[in-house]
């Protein structure tokens, strides 16, 4: 797993986050993975992108689920640049032998709607390109900012956690086969 605060558990009890609950969900399934969860409040694909290469050879991974793009987006940075480096990841874990998940994110409405809706296009664009599963958005079904979100407003509470492993699971459960 290679993501940044949403993978994290950023301002969540450890153990809670939907990583977690995705680590349990693999136990009890009784897959023989292992879930390696190498993401990091704050990464950028950019940071991402430079870490990945000694993850592969340190973890020799069969699954690589990138879940990078969100911190890119909310610095208002080159979209061109993120989705070159989400390409690269892509195509080193595929090199590496590893099918890839990639998780899509959307950005708050005040980056305005080009940017927003090339933001989305992004990750369907290179789910298509790069043939890889995808999960559209990690957040999806998390409409109530009150009752879904931590104070900022940005990070998702505890009860949250397990609407997005429910966004995930199904996805993930096909590359398992």
């Amino acid at each position: 797993m290679l993501g940044d605060s949403l993978s994290a558990e950023y301002g969540l009890p450890r153990g809670t986050g939907w990583v977690s609950l995705l680590d349990k969900q693999l136990k009890t399934e009784k897959t023989p993975l292992s879930l390696i969860n190498a993401s990091i409040s704050g990464e950028t694909t950019a940071g991402g992108r430079a870490r990945l290469p000694a993850l592969l050879e340190q973890h020799k991974p069969s699954i690589v689920v990138i879940e990078l793009g969100g911190n890119d987006g909310l610095r208002g940075l080159s979209l061109a640049a993120t989705q070159s480096n989400l390409r690269e990841m892509i195509s080193t874990s595929v090199a590496d032998g590893a099918k890839v998940l990639l998780i899509g994110m959307r950005l708050p409405p005040n980056y305005g709607v080009d940017y927003s809706k090339r933001f989305v296009a992004m990750f369907q664009g290179l789910g298509r390109e790069k043939s890889v599963k995808l999960v559209p958005f990690l957040l999806e079904g998390l409409d109530d900012t009150e009752q879904y979100f931590q104070p900022d407003r940005i990070h998702p509470n505890q009860k949250a956690q397990p609407i997005m492993l429910d966004n995930v699971w199904p996805v993930l459960r096909t590359m398992l086969k």
